[in-house]
C-alpha cells in the first residue's frame, strides 16, 4: 500500500536511524507524517525535513516505555492527524548482554519497550482502522527474533514476541482491510550499534545503511507483502535453521567461541 497524499503515517522512534529515514521517505511520497521519540532536538530536525515535503507533519516527544505516554501519543495522533492510516512500530532498544549476566528487571524493561509498547499503541489505534476498513501496521522486528542472536536473549525474545504477535494479528485481520507487515532487519548502521550499556557485537558482518531498510519496507508495502528481510539473504538463513535447529545452534555456539578466542 504506497503512501499517498491522503495518508497519515505515525512513526515511532523517529529521531534517528531507521525511524527518521522512514519518516522522511513517507513524507517525500506525500504522506502527512507524525513522529515521536524522546530526544526533542533531534526529533525537531527530522520534522523540519518531513515538513519540506508534507507541511502538515508534526511531532510528539514521548518515552514509550511509559504506558501512560503511549496512550497520550495514540490520542494525540488521532486528534491532530485526524487518524492514522499507517503505523510504524519502530521504537526500541538493543540489549546485548549474555544471559548469565541478565536480571529479571532488565528483561522486563526490554520487553516493555520493544514488545508491550508497540502492542499497546497498535491496540489503541486499531479500532479506528477497522472502522474505516483499511490501515497498515508495520512492525520493526529483527532477524534476531528468528535466529536467536547470541548474547542478546532479552532483545531476541522481545522481537520474537513482536514478530509472532504481528503474524497472529495478520491472520485475525486478514479480511478486514487492515494489513500487517513484519520487517526483519539484520545489522543496520545506526547509533544503536554503539549504544552504552551493551556488550560488543559478536557478529562479524558489515552493517547496511538505513536507506536499505527504507527501500525494502516501501517495496514490501507496494507489493502487499507480509514480511521482508534486510538484507534479503537472511531469509535463507532462517530456512536453514528450521531444517535443523540443533545443527544451527551448535554452529552458532562454535562461531561465538571462535570469535571470542
Amino acid at each position: 500500500m504506497p503512501a499517498t497524499v491522503e495518508q497519515r503515517v505515525l512513526v515511532t522512534g523517529a529521531s534517528s536511524g531507521i525511524g527518521a529515514a522512514l519518516a522522511e521517505a513517507f513524507a517525500a511520497r506525500g504522506a502527512t507524517v507524525g513522529i515521536c521519540a524522546r530526544r526533542e532536538h533531534r526529533l525537531a530536525e527530522v520534522l523540519d525535513r518531513c515538513r519540506a515535503h508534507a507541511p502538515g507533519s508534526r511531532m510528539w516527544v514521548a518515552d514509550l516505555a511509559d504506558p501512560a505516554q503511549v496512550d497520550r501519543l495514540a490520542a494525540a495522533a488521532l486528534d491532530e492527524l485526524g487518524g492514522v492510516d499507517v503505523l510504524v512500530n519502530n521504537a526500541g532498544a538493543p540489549k546485548r548482554r549474555q544471559v548469565q549476566l541478565l536480571d529479571a528487571a532488565t528483561v522486563e524493561q526490554v520487553m516493555r519497550l520493544n514488545y508491550l509498547s508497540p502492542v499497546q499503541l497498535t491496540l489503541a489505534l486499531l479500532p479506528h482502522m477497522l472502522e474505516r476498513g483499511q490501515g497498515t501496521i508495520v512492525n520493526m522486528a529483527s532477524v534476531a527474533a528468528l535466529l536467536s542472536s547470541p548474547g542478546e536473549a532479552a532483545y531476541d525474545a522481545s522481537k520474537a514476541a513482536l514478530s509472532t504477535f504481528g503474524e497472529a494479528m495478520a491472520i485475525d485481520l486478514w479480511d478486514t482491510g487492515v494489513r500487517v507487515l513484519n520487517v526483519y532487519p539484520g545489522l543496520i548502521d545506526t547509533e544503536l550499534i554503539t549504544q552504552p550499556d551493551n556488550d560488543p557485537l559478536v557478529a562479524g558482518i558489515e552493517p547496511v545503511p538505513p536507506a536499505d531498510v527504507v527501500a525494502a519496507v516501501l517495496g514490501a508495502l507496494d507489493a502487499g507483502a507480509v514480511e521482508v528481510y534486510v538484507p534479503e539473504w537472511f531469509r535463507d538463513i532462517t530456512i536453514t535453521k528450521v531444517r535443523d535447529v540443533t545443527a544451527f545452534l551448535r554452529g552458532s555456539a562454535d562461531y561465538v567461541r571462535g570469535r571470542r578466542q
